[in-house]
């Protein structure tokens, strides 16, 4: 069964704006990727799932490498030049960009550039390429990695997007105490 790009079930998702830059035949290029993922602690893996045959993907393909930064919740605007409808293959997006005040920065281990005042910055050489239905998962090991912004992630949901807002908290030790005796009377070891 499809879940339909727009469709209510699609829109319940929430997730970070992950900005993938890359450099290749189609040129310099970003795009925004709400499916970007950390995958692996040891080695540093971060996944992006990216439409076959968009100038990001092609880029990736040739060069095998990729930057990955993650939005702050005031890079909306850039957000919305990288993805949306402008296609990397017939604008240069970053030249956009540019013009709109946006920085950008040349990685120090991959030939792409960074996006500036991005809230997380990593360079990723590609490991593993996977076609998962009508995308494909690109798994690069991080190879550089710079310092974090204090500022919040931009989050996407219901098309929409939005800043981290209340703090909801963990349960209180006491609630966690009963969920770990209630834990312990289902443990597979006493069946």
């Amino acid at each position: 069964m499809d879940i339909l790009w727009g469709s209510e079930h699609k829109k319940k998702f929430a997730t970070n704006v992950g900005l993938i830059t890359t450099t290749g035949p189609r040129g310099d290029n970003i795009m925004a990727a709400e499916w970007t993922h950390h995958v692996s602690f040891s080695p540093g893996l971060i996944a992006v799932c990216i439409g076959p045959g968009k100038a990001t993907a092609i880029n990736i393909d040739a060069t095998q490498e990729f930057g990955v930064n993650l939005a702050a919740s005031d890079q909306n605007v850039l957000s919305s030049v990288a993805g949306g409808e402008t296609k990397g293959k017939a604008v240069n997006k970053i030249g956009v960009l540019k013009d709109l005040g946006f920085k950008f920065f040349q990685g120090k281990k991959i030939r792409a550039k960074m996006v500036e005042d991005a809230i997380m910055q990593a360079e990723c050489k590609l490991v593993n390429k996977i076609v998962l239905g009508d995308h494909i998962m690109y798994v690069g090991e991080v190879v550089e990695l710079y310092p974090v912004s204090s500022k919040d992630p931009l989050i996407y949901t219901e098309n929409k997007y939005f800043k981290l807002g209340e703090n909801i908290k963990k349960p209180a030790p006491e609630e966690l105490a009963k969920i770990e005796s209630i834990i312990a009377k289902h443990s597979k070891d006493h069946i």
